[in-house]
């Protein structure tokens, strides 16, 4: 068989894998998010290991501990969140009639400089804009609610992912090892190597992001709490989960923040700035400390080729795809790298200038 047959073959299976999966999509998130936990603790299980415990037990251990704190906290802070949620929407109207008094002035101004045709004519556009983002809110949450949030889905995905975590983090060394035999042999070792340096990023990105998140939500709830924001927990703890954006995430969280302090504290400047120097802060330790120290140079992945993949992901698998978007585009960056190296490497980049130096 020759390499180009092979090369056409692996093509064909990715791009069937990948309309399978988009098939699938709508049952898949019970899985990622299972296969997801398992591949984060497996380096502890690894280490519990070594220390004399089984994989079961070791598995066990860890699943148990994970899930009871994860539901611990979720009954601590659910009662909390509720409260930080009225809250939030009991500012809505005066941060509508802070807009108003920022808006009459423009709008008066309009009126002396345009005539009545004029602004009739943009009375209908904003009519005809704020029909098609109203349509097309409605579709995004009608999709996000039929891919992830539904009554079925939400009940499979409290159901199956512990047990897709448990059977996936026990077997883990199991099922790793098999795949490496399944591997052509020809082409082992550097598919071997590839393999090491997805899962370095991979393990860069999804175990450093997830302590940037999870700290950044931290400093952000506690922040802004201190401040006296009355949302401040709830607006923290969805920063923290945005910092996984890079800049729009950031971006976000400053503007719904600091415009729930402008509707909250009115004219208090300082309390206002103090919300906004919580952004500041933590964006600093971002970008300064956290990010360099718990991510560091490993992931080797642009900014906009993270938004791209989220985008991208959301757009193709829905919910499921934007959990499963950071990790396809580590994945993806290790394998374009390689790919190019072999470019730069072969006849089809040197050319004419390979063979003849190599007759000199």
């Amino acid at each position: 068989m020759s390499r180009e047959l092979r090369i056409i073959i692996w093509i064909a299976i990715l791009i069937g894998a990948g309309f399978v999966l988009h098939l699938l999509s709508a049952v898949l998130l019970p899985f990622v998010i299972g296969i997801t936990i398992a591949y984060f603790f497996d380096p502890v299980a690894d280490k519990l290991e070594r220390i004399g415990c089984s994989r079961t037990i070791a598995t066990s251990i860890i699943l148990l501990g994970f899930f009871m704190g994860a539901a611990g906290i979720v009954v601590l802070i659910f009662p909390l969140l509720q409260d930080q949620v009225s809250g939030a929407v009991k500012l809505v109207p005066a941060i509508i009639d802070r807009l108003q008094v920022l808006i009459t002035p423009v709008m008066q101004e309009l009126r002396e400089d345009f005539t009545p045709e004029t602004i009739a004519d943009l009375k209908k556009a904003a009519g005809n804009y704020a029909g098609t983002m109203f349509k097309w809110l409605s579709e995004f949450i009608t999709q996000v609610w039929s891919g992830g949030l539904a009554v079925i889905n939400l009940i499979s995905l409290i159901l199956i992912t512990p047990l897709v975590a448990f059977y996936q983090l026990r077997d883990w060394d199991d099922i790793v090892a098999k795949v490496d035999g399944w591997l052509p042999r020809d082409y082992a070792d550097t598919i071997r190597e590839q393999v090491k340096k997805i899962d370095a990023t991979l393990a860069g990105f999804v175990r450093g992001q997830a302590s940037v998140c999870l700290v950044l939500a931290v400093i952000y709830a506690v922040g802004l709490s201190l401040a006296g924001l009355k949302a401040g927990l709830l607006i923290g703890i969805a920063a923290g989960a945005l910092a996984v954006i890079p800049y729009i995430g950031a971006a976000v969280s400053f503007i719904i923040g600091v415009g729930l302090a402008v509707a909250q504290f009115q004219q208090d400047w300082v309390s206002i700035l103090m919300v906004a120097g919580v952004f500041v802060i933590g964006q600093t330790l971002e970008s300064y400390f956290l990010t360099p120290k718990l991510v560091g140079g490993r992931v080797g992945l642009s900014p906009i080729w993270i938004i791209f993949a989220m985008l991208a992901g959301g757009a193709l698998f829905g919910l499921t795809g934007v959990l499963i978007a950071l990790p396809v585009a580590a994945i993806a960056g290790v394998l374009v790298r390689f790919a190019l190296d072999q470019y730069m490497d072969s006849d089809l980049y040197h050319g004419e200038a390979r063979d003849n130096r190599e007759d000199k």
